[in-house]
């Protein structure tokens, strides 16, 4: 294999990761705020990148784009106000069940919607033709983008957990949920900004990615279980955690591809979900208290 193929690989496999850690921390930044495992997370992806797509005929890409996260976020706070808060003494499984029910259910609504027809955003710089050549291989300006806004995403969520009075009481709320309402900090609030805040970086993930992969009402249920095992392979509720494993998952499928066929490649995630559950239940980098990794 020449250098140049290996780094086409490479590169291919960080912007695929990036995408899957994008959908990861949606997953984390719910639980640690609820404990549940939101399985409607790739939707979220989904719809951001539908709703792009139908917005930037009548507008601008970057206020179609804007418009498009405003409107996910929206769904997502009124998946939790509508269905999640009225379950007040469910069990895990329940929650589960509902979260998978929504999934469906939103997938359907956007058949109706969409139809089945594939669809991609316009590149954000550039066209389908035009691509960067670095050491031979030929790599995408929107590869740049995914990279850049993954980064960006990344970076904005450590600062408002860390440096944020309503992100230093969502880390409170995610601690502990009883004594954070005895200190007075709104417990149901907090909980509703996790769904808009991890709805809104799906959207994103779904709005950057759509000229590369294009989208497509069903792809919401590949991306969920993707960016599950990340989540579970970083260690549920690492979020920081959860960037290394999603890069390590993207690059696996990626270089698998030269071994396997690619009809293996999505048969990978499930492997190494499956593997990481039996061997070592708590991620490669610990439980969510002790985690070494961990930032927010």
């Amino acid at each position: 294999m020449s250098f140049a193929l290996i780094l086409q690989y490479f590169f291919s496999g960080i912007t695929v990761g990036s995408i899957y850690a994008v959908v990861a921390i949606g997953y984390n930044i719910i639980y640690n705020a609820t404990g549940i495992i939101n399985f409607s997370q790739g939707e979220f992806v989904m719809l951001g990148g539908m709703i792009s797509y139908s917005l930037s005929g009548v507008m601008p890409m970057l206020p179609a784009v804007a418009l498009a996260v405003l409107v996910t976020a929206f769904v997502g706070s009124a998946l939790e106000f509508v269905f999640i808060r009225r379950l007040k003494d469910a069990g895990v499984l329940q929650m589960i069940i509902v979260t998978i029910g929504l999934s469906i259910l939103i997938r359907e609504v956007a058949l109706h919607v969409w139809d089945e027809q594939v669809r991609a955003l316009d590149f954000f710089t550039g066209n389908e033709i035009s691509s960067l050549d670095v050491f031979g291989a030929r790599i995408s300006p929107q590869v740049l983008w995914v990279l850049g806004v993954t980064a960006l995403i990344v970076v904005a969520l450590y600062l408002f957990f860390r440096f944020t009075l309503t992100g230093k009481a969502m880390r409170a709320c995610a601690a502990n949920r009883r004594a954070a309402g005895l200190c007075g900090i709104n417990t149901r609030w907090m909980i509703n900004l996790s769904f808009v805040l991890s709805a809104a970086i799906g959207a994103v993930a779904g709005s950057v990615v759509s000229p590369l992969t294009q989208t497509h009402y069903g792809m919401g249920s590949e991306l969920a279980i993707k960016g599950f095992a990340v989540a579970i392979l970083g260690g549920l509720g690492n979020s920081m955690a959860a960037v290394l494993a999603g890069l390590l998952l993207g690059l696996l499928e990626t270089f698998s591809i030269s071994i396997f066929p690619m009809a293996y490649k999505d048969a990978i995630a499930v492997l190494i979900l499956i593997v990481v559950l039996v061997v070592r239940p708590s991620g490669l980098f610990g439980s969510r208290e002790a985690a070494a990794l961990k930032e927010f």
